[in-house]
């Protein structure tokens, strides 16, 4: 079951919008960062179900914070949410050990089956 969400986007109307597009039915426990280094901090104090993490941050970017998390919690289930989406950028991500990769802006169709497929994950995994 999907309980904890951290949001890691340094923008917070991108923040905003990323809750706007989720159910609010479902009695999810939002939490937010600004910055890759207090996602991690974060993400470390909250443990969090799913984590969507934006790339480009100051103080800690996105890739630095998912390579972070990733050693803290390998089974971190993490959905990269970027304007960049050139190949590159999507394979590293997903070496690092991103779950996913979306485009922003964020639809809420997409946001709906990416919260399906993590919760069928997380299922599988207990």
């Amino acid at each position: 079951m999907i309980k904890k969400i951290l949001i890691v986007d340094d923008s917070p109307i991108a923040r905003k919008m990323l809750k706007s597009c989720m159910p609010d039915d479902q009695g999810y426990e939002f939490h937010e960062a600004g910055d890759g280094k207090d996602g991690f901090e974060k993400y470390k104090d909250i443990k969090p179900d799913v984590t969507f993490m934006d790339l480009t941050m100051p103080v800690m970017n996105g890739y630095e914070s998912l390579e972070e998390i990733i050693k803290y919690d390998r089974n971190a289930l993490i959905i990269v949410v970027t304007a960049d989406v050139q190949i590159k950028a999507i394979k590293r991500c997903m070496e690092l050990g991103a779950y996913m990769v979306l485009k922003k802006p964020l639809k809420r169709d997409e946001i709906l089956s990416t919260l399906l497929k993590a919760q069928n994950t997380l299922q599988k995994a207990h």
